[in-house]
């Protein structure tokens, strides 16, 4: 049997999304209606992680965190979500986005509050080693063994 070579290309709807969030409880339920189609990897993407995620009205995409090795970039493709940082909130409209650069300690997420879905793009830094506070919460999560593991912040795992 001949096998094809793989094309260079997908489309995003045939891939399954991943609703929710892998945190530890409580901190997972503002992110439990996120939903992320992960798009980097079936396209064998190494050095950094590409995602479509919509966030129904009402959720987080995330928990408010900053990367110490790891740049992120979103860009709204549909709808509008409010981007917290610790300078305050912004209104993120369609065709607007931000940065988050390695190690600025600026924790930052996106809410979507208005009452439609909305579409985000998301690209994010692939690194070995990789630590990430969470600014409002009891966590940090870091890169052990090639899994990333949320802990307290004195230490403790969850």
């Amino acid at each position: 049997m001949t096998r094809r070579p793989r094309l260079p290309a997908l489309d995003p709807a045939e891939i399954a999304p991943r609703t929710g969030s892998d945190y530890p409880q409580p901190f997972d339920e503002p992110c439990a209606a996120r939903a992320r189609r992960v798009l980097g990897d079936p396209l064998g993407l190494t050095q950094f992680g590409v995602n479509v995620m919509t966030l129904p009205p009402g959720a987080w995409s995330s928990q408010r965190h900053w990367h110490l090795e790891e740049d992120e970039f979103v860009y709204v493709l549909e709808g509008e979500v409010v981007l917290a940082t610790d300078a305050g909130e912004q209104v993120l409209r369609a065709g607007m986005a931000a940065g988050f650069p390695a190690g600025k300690r600026d924790g930052h997420h996106l809410i979507n509050r208005s009452g439609h879905p909305a579409r985000v793009l998301e690209v994010g830094t692939r690194t070995a080693r990789e630590h990430a506070e969470y600014s409002d919460i009891d966590m940090q999560g870091e890169t052990e063994d090639g899994v990333f593991r949320y802990r307290h912040k004195d230490g403790r795992r969850y």
